[in-house]
């Protein structure tokens, strides 16, 4: 089983679509391994948008991300990281498909609700820098029902 992280931003918490966007993860069979919810450090976005610096948008990316409540989560499953971008939808929300998370409820790029991993290395290290190297495994029943 693959793994990949997923935050819901400032923006989906603040606006109260925490459960909605949870749901979505979990009907297309996505497996919760591991949740927290973070007051982003400085410390912490500086190292997750790490790749980002220089960039123009890397100062105001830095402020948004630390401007209010994150829910970081480890998600597993077949093609987890495909799966989760899938329901994400594109970066930008206007180019995002109908019915995927950034289409349904966002409108601009700098308040796209979600951040998923776009690679294996890029889940390691983002699971790592926010969860550690313990993350919990646990047997979920319905698994035999979704996963061949």
């Amino acid at each position: 089983m693959e793994r990949t992280f997923v935050m819901i931003k400032p923006d989906g918490v603040q606006r109260g679509l925490i459960g909605e966007i949870i749901t979505r993860f979990e009907r297309r069979g996505l497996k919760i391994i591991d949740m927290k919810f973070v007051h982003v450090s400085r410390e912490l976005a500086e190292k997750h948008y790490a790749v980002h610096k220089g960039r123009p948008f890397y100062d105001g990316l830095i402020e948004y991300i630390t401007s209010g409540p994150v829910l970081a989560m480890v998600l597993e499953g077949t093609n987890a990281i495909t799966v989760a971008r899938n329901t994400m939808g594109a970066t930008n929300p206007a180019d995002a498909a109908p019915g995927t998370i950034r289409a349904d409820f966002g409108i601009e790029i700098g308040r796209n609700l979600v951040h998923g991993s776009d690679g294996a290395e890029t889940a390691a290290f983002e699971i790592g820098l926010w969860f550690g190297d313990e993350i919990p495994g646990w047997e979920r029943d319905v698994d035999r029902w979704i996963f061949e």
